[in-house]
């Protein structure tokens, strides 16, 4: 009786430390987050090697987008054999060797140091990053059945706000330091971040997982993913075989591709329009913002009525930015901005959440990673069709707020044969 008691006790604790877990990871991701603020090293970059030319730079964060699917895959595929812990420290090596070596670049050997720059912080880097990432979602989510939501949107929007919160940091760093060492200090500083979640964060137990169950379940009945006859743990082939996953993954391509249509050049858009680079940089506020909103809809509403607002958002966005072109009205660009900005940060939260409920925990860290690469067409063909649409528009916004409008009518589409086939779920 005593020893039932004293293990009682034990799991009551572990499931009380799920919050420490949740805040380690968010901090996690905000470091990681960096990696996503390529525009913050750009222009510093681009003063030192000034033979390079824009796409030449603009290259290194297609890479960088890539393989930060491909680490998160990886990741997905490591969770069968190894440890978070040892998935963590693997990330934290990978990330110190990437931004180490950056720092090694010499302006004396530019087409050396561009090859350093796309090998070490488009694949090392983008890769540990990736690697992280899945980690902190998979292992942080899995303590919280009961508000996936939450905890995706929690997680998420440390990621998101990463590049606004350490960029902050980071700038003037590079202006007092130099952009070269200060990725020596990024290496060791994301090296030690993830040493630190390796040792805090940890996987629920069997007896932590039957007690999570029971948290998730209604009227003290433990009603879990896995034990739902219901519910179904798809391996990753399985899920691939639906349609319905397909439908959502194109959903998830037009939301993400119709903000990158305007997020990449939000700061051009607002000083444009008349207001200032940093109001442009609301966008990034939001999104963090959107990230904790999605999660709160989904698990209050559900996927369809969280994805039927996040859809809305990016029609509000498109119709907003049309009105303030149409009209010169900055008020309304700024509302398009906050619309898109909750927009693009509400879509991953989403998709994490929906990936974990829909086809089961079991195989969700490998699953999710394989849903996460709806990035790199979202990133392929969001900024080609907005480099496209203003050079034939002579540097005009109107048709890339006008795609918007034609993206979020077509992810209605989208959302209407995903509920065909599943329902309200």
């Amino acid at each position: 009786m005593q020893e039932i008691e004293i293990c009682h006790k034990s799991v009551t604790m572990n499931i009380n430390k799920r919050w420490l877990y949740l805040i380690t990871g968010t901090v996690t991701l905000l470091f990681m987050g960096l990696i996503y603020a390529w525009s913050i090293f750009r222009a510093p970059i681009a003063e030192l090697f000034t033979g390079w030319s824009i796409s030449q730079l603009s290259l290194t964060f297609t890479i960088s987008m890539v393989f930060f699917c491909i680490g998160g895959f990886i990741s997905g595929l490591m969770s069968k054999s190894l440890s978070l812990r040892v998935r963590m420290l693997i990330a934290g090596a990978v990330l110190f060797i990437g931004f180490f070596a950056i720092s090694t670049m010499d302006t004396g050997a530019p087409g050396r140091s561009l090859m350093i720059l796309y090998i070490f912080y488009g694949v090392f880097a983008s890769t540990g990053v990736g690697i992280a990432y899945n980690g902190m979602l998979s292992a942080v989510n899995s303590w919280f059945p009961d508000k996936v939501g939450l905890a995706s949107g929690t997680l998420l929007m440390g990621f998101g706000i990463g590049g606004l919160a350490l960029g902050s940091i980071v700038e003037p760093m590079m202006g007092a330091l130099g952009v070269l060492t200060v990725f020596r200090v990024l290496a060791i500083a994301n090296a030690v971040v993830c040493l630190l979640a390796a040792v805090i964060v940890k996987m629920p137990g069997d007896a932590d997982k039957l007690a999570l169950a029971k948290l998730a379940g209604k009227d003290g009945q433990i009603k879990t993913d896995a034990a739902d006859s219901s519910v179904k743990n798809y391996t990753t082939v399985e899920m691939l075989k639906t349609s319905r996953f397909w439908y959502y993954i194109t959903w998830a391509i037009l939301v993400d591709a119709a903000g990158l249509l305007v997020i990449n050049s939000a700061a051009d858009i607002s000083v444009a329009f008349g207001g200032t680079a940093v109001l442009g940089m609301i966008v990034s506020l939001f999104n963090g913002g959107g990230r904790i909103y999605g999660g709160f809809n989904f698990d209050r509403y559900g996927r369809r009525t969280a994805a039927l607002i996040n859809n809305a958002f990016v029609l509000a966005s498109g119709i907003f930015l049309v009105l303030g072109a149409k009209t010169n009205v900055y008020v309304f660009i700024l509302l398009g901005l906050v619309c898109i900005g909750m927009a693009f940060g509400g879509a991953p939260t989403i998709t994490s959440a929906y990936i974990n409920k829909e086809f089961g925990p079991a195989n969700y860290p490998t699953n999710f990673s394989i849903a996460n690469f709806s990035l790199v067409p979202a990133a392929t063909l969001g900024p080609m069709i907005s480099s496209a649409l203003m050079e034939s528009a002579g540097g005009r916004y109107d048709t890339s707020f006008y795609t918007m409008i034609g993206f979020a009518l077509l992810g209605y589409v989208f959302l209407w044969l995903l509920d065909r086939r599943r329902g309200n779920r």
